[in-house]
């Protein structure tokens, strides 16, 4: 489970660097709204991707949900922003219908990393594992 966290910090650094690139290409390259719509969810997601990987090293025994949700919600974010930024580009679609696929797996993981928030905020206080030493 453990490579699996790291892969969920390194998708998110990518998702960080891709943003910044996609924002300077938005602004020097061509003025597209859709190159900066791609850029402003990468970067946003890129923090979150952080920050879900830092929160699984604490999940204890819901770390693998929170991993297989994390993934999905990259997955999504991934697919939504390389149809924009592809089209940005002026290349067209990258194939017919990615943009929703990508933003209704976004908003799904969403909801369940809400319903595992959830979950967790309805434990008794001291039953949850801490990390793995």
């Amino acid at each position: 489970m453990a490579t699996a966290r790291r892969l969920v910090a390194l998708i998110a650094a990518l998702h960080g660097a891709l943003g910044v690139a996609l924002a300077a290409a938005a602004a020097h390259v061509d003025a597209s709204a859709n190159l900066s719509t791609a850029s402003q969810f990468l970067m946003v997601h890129a923090s979150a991707g952080l920050a879900l990987a830092a929160l699984a090293e604490f999940a204890g025994r819901r770390s693998r949900r929170l991993v297989v949700a994390s993934l999905v919600l990259q997955g999504g974010v991934t697919l939504f922003c390389l149809d924009l930024a592809w089209r940005g580009f002026g290349h067209g679609r990258l194939f017919p219908n990615a943009a929703p696929i990508g933003g209704s797996l976004t908003i799904l993981s969403w909801l369940a990393l809400s319903v595992l928030m959830a979950f967790r905020l309805a434990e008794p206080r001291g039953t949850s594992e801490g990390p793995k030493t």
